[in-house]
């Protein structure tokens, strides 16, 4: 029983560093500017989450707090300080995935909002002049066009936009106006552009650090459960462990000086 305890304490220690770790990592992405990373990042402004980094901020310093406190009390096996820690970390895990759950929310409803966003900015020459050169730079550093297609732009294609057929675009078996990889497509008689649009691209950028904070916010949520689990068998110890038989002087004396059977 003895190296059972060793083990569950073992454990808890190693679960409670755990936890400290994902509070560091909870601090360094909250307070990072992954953001700021964003393609077109201006056009994006209303659908910031913004939400998602001050939940990181507020909860990462309180969770490397209770992590150490956790820690002190696995390693030295103070009961009393075991259940506190155990309560306390309870309370942050309730309020965190209450505080975090209209991250999934938007995550859900972001596609819908991105595609009505895309439709409110075009046609894109008139766009703001700002997101027009950022999405430029992001069709010439990807080879893409427009939004959802290079008809975004109307009649006033940016150079950005130009593509290089790689080989005879009347191939077999192709239309005249395709390449033969499809990645440009024929929008006049001299005119090449490229056919893949820039809105995946974009969409991808813009969840990637929501889909980073609700990974780390999942692993929180699973790393606590563990930590409670077993701090409270720490802290219980006493309550579930078998208690030693204890032998009193008489019961010694009855076993000692019970008479051997005969073997008559």
């Amino acid at each position: 029983m003895a190296r059972c305890s060793s083990y569950l304490r073992g454990l808890a220690v190693w679960v409670t560093v755990l936890l400290l770790v994902s509070g560091v990592v909870m601090i360094g992405v909250g307070f990072s500017s992954i953001d700021d990373k964003i393609p077109v990042a201006e056009l994006f402004d209303q659908l910031s989450s913004g939400d998602g980094l001050l939940v990181l901020q507020v909860f990462g310093p309180v969770t490397v707090f209770l992590s150490v406190l956790g820690i002190c009390a696995a390693s030295l096996n103070i009961k009393s300080l075991l259940g506190v820690f155990s309560a306390l970390i309870f309370v942050e895990f309730v309020a965190l995935m209450v505080v975090a759950s209209p991250l999934v929310q938007v995550q859900a409803q972001m596609d819908g909002a991105v595609e009505e966003l895309f439709l409110n900015v075009t046609p894109l020459h008139r766009a703001d002049s700002y997101i027009q050169t950022e999405l430029q730079k992001l069709e010439a550093s990807d080879s893409c066009c427009g939004l959802r297609s290079f008809k975004d732009w109307e009649n006033q294609l940016p150079a950005s936009c130009s593509c290089t057929p790689p080989s005879d675009p009347d191939a077999r078996g192709l239309p005249a106006n395709s390449s033969s990889d499809g990645s440009c497509v024929k929008v006049s008689h001299q005119i090449w552009v490229h056919s893949k649009p820039c809105s995946p691209i974009l969409k991808s950028y813009l969840s990637f650090p929501i889909k980073l904070r609700i990974g780390i916010i999942s692993a929180f949520a699973t790393i606590t459960m563990a930590a409670i689990a077993l701090c409270l068998a720490l802290a219980l110890e006493e309550h579930w462990r078998t208690p030693p038989v204890e032998t009193t002087v008489d019961d010694y004396n009855r076993v000692k000086y019970q008479p051997k059977p005969s073997n008559t």
